[in-house]
C-alpha cells in the first residue's frame, strides 16, 4: 500500500496538461494601445499621426468585428493560436528551413571532461548517445520533472516533440509527423538513424527489453564508421532536406514514385528516435570563442543532416558534439533541457560511463543485430536534385557571418547585485550597440514564453521601446549628465520588465494582431489598412524585425539562429553567474550589417551600463 501511495504522489511529466488554462485573447483596446506605443521609435510626428488615425479607424470598424470572431474561435479551442502559428511561422514557409528556420548549438562538454581530441569521436559518441537515450526513456516513463514557476506548472507538450518527430514537405504546406508515445500510451519507435558520408543506417536501441549499453552502441557506431570509411560515399539523399520546401516535396514524391520501398525507408528516418550525424570535420572551439563550432553545426555537410528532423545529434572527428534541430515542433528550451541533463551526467561520471555503479560487469557486448543500411533506389534525376540541393545550401551557408564570444568581466551575479534584471541588461546593451552602429533604433523581437497556457509557445516582446530609445540617445549626447543617463536607463529597464511579464501572462499584442489578420483572410475580407501601413513592417510587424533575439537560459547551453531579414541580425545568448555568452549572425552579402562589430559594441555597452550604476549616484 505504501509503495502504491508513493507512486501515485509522484508527478508525471504530462499530468497537468488537461488542467492548464486556455490561451486568452487580450483586449482589443489594450493591444492597439501597446501597438501604437511600439511604433513610436520608428516614426516622425506626421507618420505617427497617420498611424494613430488608421488604428482608431480599425478599432471602431473592422477590428472590432474581427476581434469578436476571434473570441468566438477561442471559445471552441483551448489554444486559438496553436494551429495558425504552426502554419504561418513554420509549415507554410517555403524557403529552405535547414538554414533559415533550424536552430543549432554546441554541447558544453568541451569546457570540462571532453576538450577537442582527435580519435575520440566514436567512444564519446557511444556515451553521449546513451545519456540521450536515457532521457528518452525518462520521457517515455513521464519522469522528466514538470517545469514550474513557483507552484504553477507550465505546459510540457513540446517535450513530446523532441523524439521520433519529423517535418514532411508538402507542395504548399508541410506537416509534422510525431511517432513518440509514452509507455502508458503504447509502443514508441525504438530505433535511431545514423548518417555518415552520404549513407544512412538504422538500428534498434532496445535489445531483449532493455536499453543497449555504451559498449554495444560503440560496436554499432564502429561498424558504420568503418564501412563508410572503407567503401564509396552514398548518394546523400539527406541533402534534399536542405532544399526549398516545394522543390523538396516534389523530389520526395518523385523518389517514392521510383520505388515504393523508398517510402518505407523515409518513414524509418522520420520515425527514428533521433538522427545521429557522424561528421568528418573537426571545428575549433574554446570557452571564449564559439564561432566556428556554431558555424559548422548550422552550415555543415547537408549530406549527413536530416534537416527536417526534430533532433540531429552531430558528432565531429575531434570528439566535439552539438545539435541541429527543426524549429517547427518545439522551441529551444526543450533542447536546452536535454543538453543540460546530458552535460550534468557527463560531469557526474567524469566523461566515462564505467564510473556508473550499476554498470559493473556489463562490459560484455551482447549479440545484437548489426545496423541495417537504408539504400534508396535512385536515378540520374534524383542524383542531380541532390547535387543541386547541396550546392544551393553551401552557397547560401557561405553567406552567413557568425560571431560568438564570451564576455567574462562579470555576469548574472553582479547585475543582480545592482538589482538589474540580467536578461533586460543584455537586451538594452543590444539596443545601444545597434543604435551606435546604425545610427537609428533597431526594431527587435525577443521571445517571451507563454507556457502558463495550454500548448503555449511564444509571444513577442518588442525591446525597442520609447524608453530604450531615449536612453540610447542620452548615451550619444555628450551634454547629458551621468545621473540623467542612469535614470533613463532604469526607466528602460522597468518598461522592458513590465512588457516581459505582460507577454508571458497572455497580454502581449503581436500574436493578437496576427490572429485578427488571419481571421480577415479566412473570411475573405480585404487586408485591413493597419497591416499595409508602412509603419507596421518598419516596426517589425509581419516578421520584419531587424533584431531577432532570444535568451537561451541560465545554464551552460548556447545556440544560434540566422537573422529574420536580410539586413538584420540573429542574436541568441545565455547568462551565467560570471559571464554572458552571445552568438550573433548576419548575412555577409548585406553591406550594412556586421556581426563582429555589433558584438564588440555590446560588450562595450555592458561595461558602460555597469559604470553608470557605479558612478551615477554623484
Amino acid at each position: 500500500m505504501e509503495n502504491q501511495l508513493a507512486k501515485s504522489t509522484e508527478e508525471r511529466t504530462f499530468q497537468y496538461q488537461d488542467s492548464l488554462p486556455s490561451l486568452p485573447v487580450p483586449s482589443l483596446e489594450e493591444s492597439l494601445k501597446k501597438y501604437l506605443e511600439s511604433v513610436k521609435p520608428f516614426a516622425n510626428e506626421e507618420e505617427y499621426k497617420r498611424t494613430e488615425e488608421i488604428v482608431k479607424k480599425f478599432q471602431n470598424g473592422v477590428g472590432e468585428k474581427l476581434h469578436q470572431k476571434l473570441l468566438e474561435r477561442a471559445k471552441g479551442k483551448r489554444n486559438w493560436l496553436e494551429e495558425w502559428w504552426l502554419n504561418v511561422a513554420y509549415l507554410d514557409v517555403r524557403m529552405p528551413s535547414q538554414l533559415n528556420v533550424n536552430f543549432a548549438g554546441p554541447s558544453a562538454h568541451f569546457e570540462h571532461y571532453w576538450p577537442p581530441k582527435e580519435g575520440t569521436q566514436l567512444e564519446r559518441g557511444s556515451i553521449i548517445l546513451w545519456h540521450n537515450l536515457n532521457y528518452w526513456q525518462l520521457l517515455r516513463k513521464e519522469k522528466v520533472p514538470v517545469h514550474k514557476v513557483g507552484n504553477t506548472p507550465l505546459d510540457m507538450h513540446q517535450f513530446r516533440m523532441l523524439f521520433s518527430t519529423c517535418k514532411v514537405p508538402g507542395i504548399s504546406r508541410d506537416s509534422i509527423m510525431n511517432y513518440f508515445r509514452t509507455e502508458s500510451e503504447g509502443r514508441s519507435p525504438g530505433h535511431i538513424a545514423v548518417l555518415c558520408r552520404g549513407r544512412i543506417f538504422v538500428f534498434d536501441v532496445i535489445h531483449e527489453g532493455c536499453l543497449v549499453t555504451p559498449p554495444e552502441l560503440l560496436r554499432q557506431l564502429t561498424y558504420i564508421y568503418k564501412k563508410c570509411h572503407s567503401e564509396p560515399d552514398g548518394p546523400g539523399v539527406a541533402a534534399l532536406t536542405s532544399e526549398e520546401r516545394t522543390r523538396w516535396a516534389k523530389a520526395r514524391e518523385y523518389l517514392i514514385g521510383l520505388d515504393p520501398e523508398n517510402l518505407t525507408l523515409l518513414e524509418k528516418i522520420q520515425s527514428s528516435i533521433l538522427v545521429y550525424s557522424i561528421e568528418d570535420s573537426s571545428p575549433y572551439v574554446t570557452p571564449d570563442d564559439y564561432s566556428q563550432i556554431l558555424a559548422v553545426l548550422l552550415t555543415g555537410d547537408p549530406k549527413v543532416r536530416w534537416g527536417d528532423k526534430s533532433y540531429n545529434l552531430v558528432s565531429f572527428s575531434n570528439g566535439l558534439f552539438g545539435c541541429n534541430c527543426d524549429h517547427a515542433p518545439y522551441d529551444a528550451m526543450v533542447m536546452v533541457n536535454i543538453a543540460y541533463y546530458v552535460d550534468e551526467k557527463i560531469l557526474e561520471t567524469e566523461g566515462r560511463w564505467k564510473s556508473l555503479l550499476y554498470f559493473q560487469g556489463s562490459e560484455k557486448v551482447r549479440d545484437i543485430p548489426l545496423p541495417e543500411e537504408l539504400v534508396f533506389t535512385t536515378d540520374e534525376k534524383i542524383l542531380n536534385d541532390i547535387n543541386q540541393a547541396k550546392a544551393q545550401f553551401l552557397t547560401e551557408a557561405s553567406d552567413l557571418q557568425i560571431a560568438a564570444y564570451s564576455f567574462t568581466s562579470f555576469g548574472k551575479k553582479l547585475t543582480k547585485k545592482k538589482k538589474l534584471h540580467p536578461d533586460t541588461f543584455v537586451q538594452l546593451a543590444l539596443q545601444l550597440a545597434y543604435y551606435r552602429l546604425h545610427g537609428r533604433p533597431g526594431c527587435c523581437y525577443e521571445t517571451a514564453m507563454t507556457r502558463f497556457f495550454y500548448h503555449g509557445r511564444t509571444e513577442t516582446v518588442r525591446s525597442c521601446t520609447v524608453e530604450a530609445t531615449r536612453w540610447c540617445q542620452s548615451m550619444q549626447d555628450p551634454s547629458t549628465g551621468l545621473l540623467e543617463r542612469q535614470q533613463k536607463m532604469l526607466q528602460a529597464f522597468a518598461k522592458h520588465n513590465k512588457m516581459m511579464k505582460e507577454c508571458s501572462t497572455g497580454k502581449g499584442f503581436d500574436r493578437h494582431l496576427l490572429g485578427l489578420l488571419l481571421i480577415a483572410k479566412e473570411e475573405g475580407l480585404p487586408v485591413p489598412e493597419l497591416f499595409t501601413d508602412p509603419l507596421f513592417s518598419r516596426s517589425g510587424g509581419g516578421g520584419n524585425f531587424v533584431l531577432s533575439t532570444s535568451l537561451v537560459g541560465y545554464l551552460r547551453v548556447q545556440g544560434v539562429v540566422v537573422p529574420m531579414v536580410h539586413n538584420g541580425y540573429g542574436f541568441f545568448y545565455h547568462i551565467r553567474d560570471d559571464r554572458f555568452i552571445v552568438a550573433c549572425t548576419a548575412w555577409k552579402s548585406c553591406p550594412e550589417t556586421d556581426a563582429e562589430k555589433l558584438v564588440q559594441l555590446i560588450f562595450g555597452a555592458f561595461h558602460e551600463m555597469m559604470q553608470l550604476m557605479n558612478t551615477a549616484h554623484l
